[in-house]
């Protein structure tokens, strides 16, 4: 028997007083409000959160006014139900940023509380609505203090490892960008450069272009990106090629991709959101993504062209514009220019930058699979730790 066990078995046999949160947390007192970027200093003093899902800070700030110093607080983003447990000074820099602890009459610790509300949070997920109502209407366990108590330690010891495995892979990262830079760059003097038009096919014909530019044009038929998820099927053999960044992998039929079943050896940036550059070669269904093929294989290699392109990706991002979804000037992207050394020399850098790749990117091998199986670990023993009989009598 664990000392949990031990411990539940002799403070709550019985079960455990389940309360409603809204009835036990306390929304801290402090600033809410959205920092402008101008205020954003890399010698800022203060970190500031927002509702995004980066656990580091979004940047620092000197607005001392909107400091946040009753620490530690869980910070709740009401339009992305993140969760983000801070225990140093800081400032809630967005809209819709929730600052929440336990009431101190409560009985319930506040690390113990911000585990409860990872695991719970995804029952109220609806879309983007605001949560914050919601939230307050679970009903959770409240065990003794030393039950509390005892199941953070095991949990910030998974949490712990989960972390160690995210710095030696940021790392790993670190170094696959070095490569990535000094592999690809080139001397202008020794190397042919072609502008990236010369060279390559896309999916569409672009505004502001001559046909001398786009002579060639290789449709695929793209779908909404909310339609995946009523054609998923992880046992299928088809990519699900969404736009966004760093995104899980997703898979699906032949049958369910239908009319929409695209197959071959791609690159493709989002037509809207935020740049990013994908590799994939096989059957795939494609949200809006502008997609891209070497005329000829022989002279510019597919993945060569994709490994540039992800070298390149700051100045891509600066061709995006608008107010609000923001879409690249292709007439830019294709007017890049691309160096073009020898195929024998472009699949050897293909076949070093692809080892790194692999290292941090492939979930099936390497760190990002142990990791993934770390997370997998860590949620299945904080649900079950966290999961009490009610007490059904005082």
């Amino acid at each position: 028997m664990s000392k949990i066990d031990e411990l539940i078995a002799e403070l709550c046999p019985d079960g455990v007083v389940h309360k409603e949160l809204g009835d036990i947390i306390r929304k801290v007192a402090g600033a809410n409000k959205k920092i402008a970027k101008s205020e954003i200093k890399e010698d800022g003093i203060y970190p500031v959160y927002t509702q995004g899902a980066n656990k580091t800070p979004d940047g620092f700030s000197n607005a001392a006014s909107a400091v946040i110093s009753d620490t530690p607080v869980i910070l709740y983003g009401d339009h992305t139900n993140v969760l983000k447990w801070i225990d140093n000074e800081f400032i809630a820099g967005a809209d819709g940023v929730k600052l929440i602890s336990a009431d101190r009459n409560s009985g319930l610790d506040d690390r113990f509380l911000y585990y409860v509300l990872l695991d719970r949070v995804r029952e109220i997920s609806d879309g983007y609505a605001r949560h914050f109502a919601k939230l307050r209407q679970l009903t959770i366990p409240v065990p003794p203090l030393k039950v509390q108590q005892a199941i953070v330690s095991v949990l910030d010891t998974f949490t712990g490892l989960e972390a160690e495995l995210e710095a030696e892979l940021e790392a790993r990262k670190k170094q696959y960008e070095f490569y990535l830079n000094q592999l690809l760059n080139f001397d202008d003097t020794t190397t042919r450069w072609h502008e990236l038009w010369e060279l390559t096919s896309w999916d569409k014909k672009f505004n502001n272009m001559s046909k001398e530019m786009q002579p060639k044009v290789v449709k695929y038929p793209y779908v909404l990106a909310n339609v995946f998820k009523n054609i998923e099927d992880e046992n299928g053999n088809v990519r699900l090629l969404s736009t966004g960044i760093n995104e899980t992998i997703r898979m699906t039929t032949e049958d369910k991709a239908g009319k929409n079943l695209c197959e071959g050896e791609i690159v493709a940036i989002p037509w809207g959101g935020t740049p990013n550059v994908k590799y994939y070669k096989g059957k795939f269904v494609t949200a809006d993504n502008r997609i891209a093929t070497s005329n000829d294989i022989t002279k510019l290699s597919n993945k060569f062209l994709y490994y540039w392109l992800q070298k390149n990706i700051e100045t891509i991002a600066s061709f995006y514009r608008g107010s609000g979804i923001k879409h690249p000037s292709m007439a830019q992207v294709l007017s890049l220019k691309i160096p073009v050394p020898p195929i024998e020399e472009q699949n050897h850098i293909v076949s070093i930058l692809d080892k790194f790749d692999t290292l941090v990117s492939d979930i099936s091998v390497g760190l990002p699979a142990e990791l993934n199986a770390r997370r997998k670990q860590y949620e299945y023993y904080r649900t079950k730790l966290l999961s009490f009989k009610e007490l059904t009598h005082a």
